[in-house]
C-alpha cells in the first residue's frame, strides 16, 4: 500500500476527494472502488503497484485509432473501479476484489515497457483512476525514458487530481457510456456531467482525446440521444475520434446484442457533424 493523495479529516471520518462519490470511511472501511482504504487514520492507495493484467496489445485495442497508429503498447491493469456498470467487460477484475495480482513498480513498468520495444505504456482494463498514484507516478517515470503514457478511464474524477495528472499523458480513451443523467446513475452507479466534463478538461488540455460510446439496446441507442452525443462533441472539436460499439451481453445485463443496422444509423448520424468515426465489434 501507499498513502493516498487527495483526502481530509471531516466529522471524524476520512473523507476521499479523488472523484465525485466522496467517499466518508471510518477505520479500516474501503470506498466504494474497494481500493482506497483507511488505516491508522489516513487513507491509503491499497492496489498501488498490484498488476492483474499485463499485455503488449496493438494500440487501436483501447480503442485509439488517431494516435500512434500500427504500433504496440504496454497495457498493465489494476483492480477496482469507481463506477458499477451491469455490463462491464472486465468485471473481474474492476468488480470483484479477490483478484490475483503481482507486484510491479513503477520503475519495473518502465523498464518492462523499454524491454518490449514498447512506444509507452496504456493504463486499461480496470479503471485507471482510482489506481491515481500509481499511474502517476509511473507515467512521471515513463515521460522521464522517452516514453508515451495513455488512459483508458470512464472519466469519474474530480477537476484538481486529473488537470494534476494530464501533463504526464499523452492520450486518452474516455468512455461516455449515455447521453443522459439516469442511464448514469441507474445503469451504472455514476455521474454523467462529472464524465463531460473530463471529457472537456482533457479535449482543453495537450493530451490527445478519443471517446468511446457502448450502444445498447434500448438503453442509450435513441437518434435524438446519439445526436445529442454528437453535438456535444462537435461543439468540442469536429474532429475527436468516435468510437461506435456493439453490445454483447455481459456480467449483469443479458439484454441481446445490438443490432448491426442500429450502429451503421448511429454512424451515419455521426458523420454528419464528426470528422472520424468508427464502429467496433461489428
Amino acid at each position: 500500500m501507499q498513502k493516498a493523495d487527495y483526502y481530509t479529516h471531516e466529522d471524524g471520518k476520512i473523507k476521499c476527494l479523488l472523484c465525485p462519490h466522496y467517499c466518508k470511511l471510518n477505520e479500516g472501511q474501503t470506498g466504494l472502488c474497494q481500493v482506497r482504504k483507511v488505516k491508522d487514520n489516513k487513507l491509503w492507495a491499497a492496489s498501488y503497484a498490484q498488476v492483474s493484467s499485463v499485455a503488449l496489445d496493438p494500440i487501436e485495442k483501447k480503442p485509439l485509432y488517431e494516435y500512434h497508429p500500427h504500433n504496440q503498447i504496454l497495457s498493465l491493469g489494476s483492480i477496482g473501479c469507481n463506477l458499477s456498470c451491469q455490463f462491464c467487460q472486465n468485471y473481474r477484475i474492476a468488480q470483484e476484489i479477490d483478484v490475483p495480482t503481482r507486484k510491479l513498480s513503477p520503475q519495473e513498468a518502465v523498464e518492462l515497457a523499454q524491454d518490449k520495444g514498447s512506444f509507452g505504456i496504456a493504463y486499461t482494463y480496470s479503471e485507471p483512476l482510482v489506481w491515481y498514484e500509481y499511474v502517476r507516478d509511473t507515467a512521471q517515470l515513463a515521460q522521464q525514458q522517452g516514453l508515451k503514457n495513455v488512459l483508458v478511464t470512464n472519466g469519474t474524477i474530480n477537476p484538481k487530481p486529473l488537470k494534476e495528472l494530464l501533463p504526464y499523458i499523452d492520450a486518452v480513451n474516455l468512455d461516455i457510456k449515455a447521453f443522459t443523467e439516469e442511464f448514469y446513475r441507474d445503469v451504472c452507479g455514476g455521474d454523467f456531467a462529472t464524465a463531460k466534463q473530463s471529457a472537456e478538461i482533457i479535449n482543453a488540455s495537450d493530451t490527445h482525446l478519443e471517446l468511446t460510446t457502448l450502444i445498447i439496446p434500448n438503453l442509450n441507442d435513441e437518434p435524438g440521444e446519439i445526436q445529442e452525443l454528437v453535438d456535444w462533441i462537435a461543439d468540442l472539436d469536429p474532429e475527436i475520434p468516435l468510437h461506435l460499439s456493439r453490445y454483447f451481453p455481459h456480467y449483469k445485463l443479458d439484454k441481446p446484442p445490438t443490432p448491426k443496422e442500429t450502429l451503421y444509423q448511429a454512424q451515419e448520424i455521426a458523420e454528419e457533424k464528426l470528422t472520424n468515426v468508427y464502429l467496433g465489434n461489428v
